[in-house]
């Protein structure tokens, strides 16, 4: 391979491949530092109506599946709601 060849296509596709990196890491922090800022914009809307958010540790697996045993899954009953197509068409009747 001659000199040549290697400023001709190796030099541009390393340059493609570091500066890809650089450029995806960058919009990525880019995103979640927005997220953070919209996490805490709604937990201090929540807060101004009165709602607050659960800490993470607040809900764990135990205490869901103690939720569950405490409810009755033997007897239900299957409730079909009416779909969006159907309730344009009863509409016009």
């Amino acid at each position: 391979m001659s000199h040549s060849e290697i400023w001709k296509y190796g030099v541009p596709f390393m340059i493609f491949v570091l500066g890809g990196s650089y450029a995806l890491r960058e919009f990525t922090e880019i995103r979640y530092k927005y997220k953070r800022t919209q996490d805490l914009k709604l937990r201090e809307e929540l807060q101004k109506e009165g709602m607050e958010m659960k800490q993470p540790g607040e809900i764990t697996l135990e205490k869901e599946y103690e939720k569950l045993k405490e409810m009755d899954l033997d007897n239900w009953e299957n409730i079909r709601i009416s779909r969006p197509w159907e309730e344009s068409e009863n509409t016009k009747a």
